[in-house]
């Protein structure tokens, strides 16, 4: 067996022994609340059938994708400017892990108050929860660049933005990526909280609207699954993006 098929194998087998515990649970139980794993693959299969799984899969994937982005095209450059700024970094850091220890589910009410009851509500707060891990984990790379790169460059006569676009950027790729991988995980997490309360459309609404209309916990679970499925499929793109050559090429392989 080949070593890919063995992996899939190793990892397939703690979901079968989660699924087998659930039905055995379930059954044994006789809950009439709680479903099955193959009710919920009924459920999540009407769901897909009347396109509304597609609906607030898309709808989730549109809040983070724009609070996201956001978050990443302030977050870079911030966290570049305190880790090679001494004087940003006296100014900013202060301000970052002040508000970083906030939950950004805390900011929920303040967020409708703002904004409203619609998709700027959890764009925002996407936005605050990948903010933080994607400055830390910029500002951290930058300033833990080995300094022989930077001699080397110097003595190339590489300076200012060439210096920053050749050397300090690729040198920080790693770290950039592994704070944007964190802050997409917590992102996935608050959007689905954020629709609970705030819109009436996604996955977390799904879960919500599922609870009150007549107790369907096969759909509430379906969710819960596409939550996880569309989660780790998002974290396996930025796996692979940590495994490109241009974001590897400091350090020995």
């Amino acid at each position: 067996m080949s070593s890919a098929r063995l992996r899939w194998a190793l990892a397939s087998v703690p979901i079968a022994v989660l699924l087998i515990v659930w039905h055995v649970s379930v059954v044994a139980s006789h809950s009439l609340i709680f479903r099955t794993p193959w009710q919920v693959a009924v459920g999540l299969f009407d769901l897909a059938r009347q396109g509304l799984l597609l609906k607030h899969v898309v709808a989730s994937l549109f809040r983070v994708t724009c609070g996201y982005l956001l978050a990443a095209a302030l977050a870079i450059p911030a966290g570049t400017l305190m880790g090679w700024f001494a004087g940003a970094r006296a100014f900013l850091n202060p301000l970052v892990q002040g508000l970083r220890p906030i939950s950004p589910i805390a900011w929920i009410p303040l967020a409708i108050l703002w904004f409203g009851v619609g998709d700027l509500s959890p764009i925002f707060l996407i936005f605050l929860s990948s903010f933080f891990p994607m400055v830390v984990g910029t500002a951290a790379g930058v300033m833990t660049i080995d300094k022989k790169y930077l001699r080397a460059a110097r003595n190339f006569e590489y300076t200012g933005v060439r210096l920053f676009t050749s050397v300090v950027l690729p040198a920080a790729l790693s770290h950039i990526l592994t704070g944007m991988r964190i802050g997409l995980g917590v992102a996935w997490l608050v959007v689905v909280a954020a629709e609970m309360i705030a819109v009436n459309s996604g996955l977390g609404y799904l879960i919500i609207d599922s609870r009150n209309a007549g107790n369907r916990y096969d759909l509430v679970v379906a969710g819960m699954v596409t939550i996880g499925l569309v989660g780790f499929l998002v974290d396996g793109l930025m796996r692979r993006l940590e495994r490109l050559d241009e974001v590897r090429w400091r350090y020995e392989t």
